[in-house]
């Protein structure tokens, strides 16, 4: 059998489709909130000045091209149409400054040519041709190119202070930062900034608050930020209400959406189609038809019409509260508009009815799609394999998988791990390895759905070790485990002797997870003295002593004394007393017929005796007759007189504790 270790690089880029194996959450794409700019504020978006006119060329339509000589624009012009960009460079130097080589940078940006913007800005920097406007634009690049590393390198080597807090170009590595998933370095780079001097504007705000709608506690995290940027004396405008009605959505908060959506209208802000989609997302959360068609109605009163995004925000509205009947005139209504053009609003109502046990109504509208040929990026079949699986009609998900790639060539880890679930589920090996190698290829890292999904079948079909391995790469990978998947595991290798392994599970379930049920100490305490592995043993019984019941942590203390590390004895022995239990006369016994076995450990057993004396514990009289006839062999003296010591010392605790 092929073995496929599970791995893959980190994705080059997140995948711009939208997920909805899950409609739970607010998956309907918002409208873009630069789309409509701050009402008092033509240019702080980045609009082009108005000096530009339609009769500039399409190559030079960047800030500052309208007022460049000829000399200078044909050089703009040679540059963004040069084969060698070194070259030209090198033959230009003397007739463009940082103004027209910045016009340029722009147009390999927007063209998305990322090698060409950073040979350019590297160029630039080298022969001291940047400024401000230099530096804004080349770290906004590296954010839509995703190359966070690289803005961040150039922004720390700015050496010029009043370039580094600028707050255009604080403004763009923030952005840069927010576009890629750093948020958290976003706040710790920021509140450098401010230390360093930035005097932080509205745009600063809200790119910071568009990074709160995907982070754990992004609401709370908001709510501070929108507190500082009113300390600061600056307005809340209708980009950041449209933000924060995002987030709110984003994290079901219903009623603060709703506050903030009052809010903006009661400061004199106009709500815009982007403002309707978010309060009408988070309405989606549970399904408020009522509210959601109320919002409707209002937006149409303010003279604004519903277009796709809206109509399918409210038909996700619709399907989260069960509403199918509506939402399948909604979803004739999105097609007699042309608005149904490709698979989201269909999936929408498929996933729904899916998830309510619907199966063949799911599957009627999923055979409606490819009936009218409606363009798909795959996802029906994704919400179907998926149904199929929860409703364990297996041959159907394999059938329907086989099919997907048959006739498509797209995947991503959504498709992917519907397609690797649907062949574990029966026992595909075959095509089980080839999705592994596929998402390799693809360098597409496996998620915790992946690991989960292959630990699992991996312990059905009794691939033990490859489930180890899989629960390995896992952890090493930061992914939590599962605890229950975990424990079947544990039994399973144990079963088929490999404890040792079995206990690598454990203590990577333990560190994964802060509290695990007191069952699995115990059951984990069992194979490890069942096997004899009792220095494992005694690391669990000294760590989780209280949650182990008597019975077991007395056989793991016989089988220790009489088969375990004899230089651990005494550390043992001590663990036990302090978990609050107390040694029974037969573990003594034991220890010493151990030490009595092997005298060059007279120094042990002597230490024992000391300990249990000031323990109030006392040998039986087997243990002290044993000890009387080998003391020569440890001092006859010494034996008689410790043991006299013993009994003397045990004697006087019972008095005080009498006492007491």
């Amino acid at each position: 059998m092929e073995v496929f270790v599970v791995g893959g690089s980190s994705l080059s880029h997140p995948t711009t489709l939208i997920s909805v194996h899950n409609f739970s959450s607010s998956s309907t794409p918002p409208l873009s909130p630069s789309l409509f700019p701050n009402k008092n504020s033509n240019n702080r978006r980045g609009r082009l000045p108005s000096a530009w006119t339609k009769t500039e060329s399409p190559k030079l339509a960047s800030k500052g091209g309208a007022f460049l000589s000829p000399s200078r624009r044909a050089a703009i012009i040679e540059l963004q149409e040069a084969s060698d960009l070194a070259s030209s460079l090198s033959r230009l130097e003397g007739k463009i400054q940082a103004q027209g080589l910045n016009i340029v940078l722009r147009h390999f940006g927007e063209l998305r040519r990322w090698k060409d913007v950073i040979q350019l800005f590297d160029w630039m920097q080298k022969h001291g041709k940047v400024n401000v406007a230099s530096y804004s634009s080349f770290i906004k690049y590296m954010g839509k190119s995703l190359n966070p590393t690289k803005a961040l390198e150039v922004y720390n080597g700015i050496q010029d202070d009043s370039i580094r807090r600028n707050v255009s170009v604080c403004n763009s590595i923030l952005g840069c930062m927010i576009k890629n998933g750093k948020f958290e370095s976003s706040i710790k780079l920021f509140d450098q900034m401010k230390k360093d001097g930035l005097t932080p504007d509205e745009v600063t705000y809200s790119t910071l608050l568009s990074g709160c709608i995907k982070v754990k506690d992004g609401f709370t995290k908001a709510t501070r930020l929108i507190r500082e940027l009113e300390s600061n004396g600056l307005e809340m405008d209708s980009v950041i209400y449209g933000t924060l009605l995002a987030i709110c959505a984003s994290h079901k908060l219903c009623e603060e959406a709703e506050m903030y959506f009052q809010k903006m209208k009661d400061r004199g802000f106009s709500p815009n189609l982007f403002h309707y989609s978010s309060l009408l997302n988070a309405y989606s959360v549970d399904g408020n038809q009522m509210k959601a068609d109320e919002l409707i109605e209002d937006m149409k009163s303010a003279g604004l019409l519903p277009n796709k995004v809206i109509l399918t925000t409210l038909l996700k509205v619709y399907v989260r509260g069960g509403l199918f009947e509506k939402s399948r005139k909604l979803l004739a209504e999105l097609q007699a508009l042309g608005h149904a053009e490709d698979e989201m609003p269909y999936c929408l109502l498929m996933d729904g009815l899916a998830k309510e046990g619907h199966i063949s109504e799911a599957k009627t509208v999923f055979d409606e799609t490819k009936a009218k040929g409606v363009k798909s990026d795959g996802y029906s079949y994704s919400i179907m394999i998926s149904a199929y699986c929860r409703s364990e009609l297996l041959e159907e998900a394999k059938q329907l998988a086989k099919d997907y790639e048959d006739n498509y060539d797209k995947y991503d880890l959504v498709m992917l791990n519907t397609l690797l679930r649907a062949y574990c589920n029966t026992g595909e090996m075959e095509n089980v390895m080839e999705m592994l190698k596929k998402m390799d290829k693809l360098a597409i890292s496996p998620d915790w759905n992946t690991f989960h999904i292959l630990v699992k079948y991996f312990c059905k079909e009794k691939y033990y070790q490859l489930a180890y391995r899989t629960v390995e790469d896992m952890h090493n990978k930061g992914h939590p485990l599962d605890e229950e998947l975990c424990s079947s595991l544990i039994l399973q290798l144990a079963h088929v002797g490999e404890s040792l392994k079995a206990f690598s599970v454990y203590n990577m379930l333990r560190y994964s997870k802060r509290n695990l049920s007191n069952s699995l100490h115990e059951r984990m305490l069992k194979i490890l003295v069942s096997a004899k592995h009792l220095k494992e043993a005694y690391v669990i019984m000294k760590d989780n002593a209280e949650l182990i019941s008597g019975s077991s942590l007395e056989k793991f203390m016989m089988s220790f004394m009489k088969l375990g590390n004899i230089n651990m004895i005494n550390d043992v022995v001590k663990a036990f007393h302090s978990s609050g239990r107390r040694v029974d006369a037969e573990v003594f016994h034991l220890a010493v017929t151990r030490y009595v076995s092997l005298p060059e450990k007279k120094e042990l057993l002597l230490h024992l005796l000391q300990w249990m004396s000031g323990q109030g514990y006392i040998l039986d009289s087997t243990s002290r007759n044993l000890l009387l006839k080998n003391s020569r062999m440890f001092g006859q003296h010494l034996i008689a007189e410790t043991i006299s010591k013993q009994f003397a010392a045990s004697k006087n605790l019972g008095i005080q504790g009498t006492k007491r």
